[in-house]
């Protein structure tokens, strides 16, 4: 997996760049971020899913390395206790791209498209709207890695009891739950909105 996410990394940052060092260095720090001991979800696998499933509903557009540069930095600041997650991980990727010499308008279309995950809300541009329905995907996964994902959430916040945390992870299903419909592209809507609903029905009514 590590494997495939580096090498994803790499192919990415060669198009921009041919300093070696430098890539090799922004791949050390997503590493240690993501391969982080309280990571138990957000981790490699969570961004190599993400990776594999933007290549199957790519979308036709020039900007599509954008799309990928804030699939491998949208997590890159992660701590359960922390509200500011996104904001912090937006503001990494814009200091980072911008030593690879991304133009500026492209580091802030990237920084928006980060701060977007936090509240997943319907944007004007498909692309944002694909990393959302991306960050969401693992929804709508089987019912083995959808498990292994609630499973990994609840270790993340393991800080807490189960007498804070069950109420508060019932209140994040049931309002996913009602949304008219928790993808907002119509391939992932066709392809994961009805699994989504039936792992969410079963871990609420587990």
């Amino acid at each position: 997996m590590e494997d495939f996410v580096k090498s994803e990394w790499e192919a990415l940052c060669r198009r921009y760049s041919s300093d070696e060092e430098l890539i090799g260095q922004l791949w050390r720090e997503l590493k240690k971020a993501y391969t982080a001991k309280d990571r138990h979800y957000h981790n490699f696998d969570h961004i190599a899913y993400m990776l594999e499933l933007a290549d199957r509903y790519r979308v036709g557009s020039p900007q599509f390395d954008l799309l990928l540069f804030a699939i491998f930095y949208h997590d890159i600041v992660y701590k359960a206790t922390h509200s500011d997650n996104e904001a912090q991980s937006a503001l990494v990727a814009e200091e980072r791209l911008r030593q690879l010499c991304i133009p500026e308008a492209h580091l802030m279309k990237v920084e928006e498209m980060i701060i977007a995950t936090k509240t997943h809300l319907t944007q004007e541009d498909n692309l944002t709207n694909l990393l959302l329905d991306l960050d969401l995907a693992i929804l709508g996964a089987d019912e083995a890695r959808y498990d292994r994902y609630s499973q990994g959430v609840r270790k993340e916040y393991s800080i807490y009891p189960d007498l804070i945390y069950k109420p508060g992870r019932r209140k994040v299903l049931q309002h996913f739950l009602s949304h008219k419909q928790i993808y907002i592209t119509p391939a992932f809507q066709a392809a994961l909105e009805d699994k989504a609903r039936a792992n969410l029905q079963r871990e609420l009514e587990g």
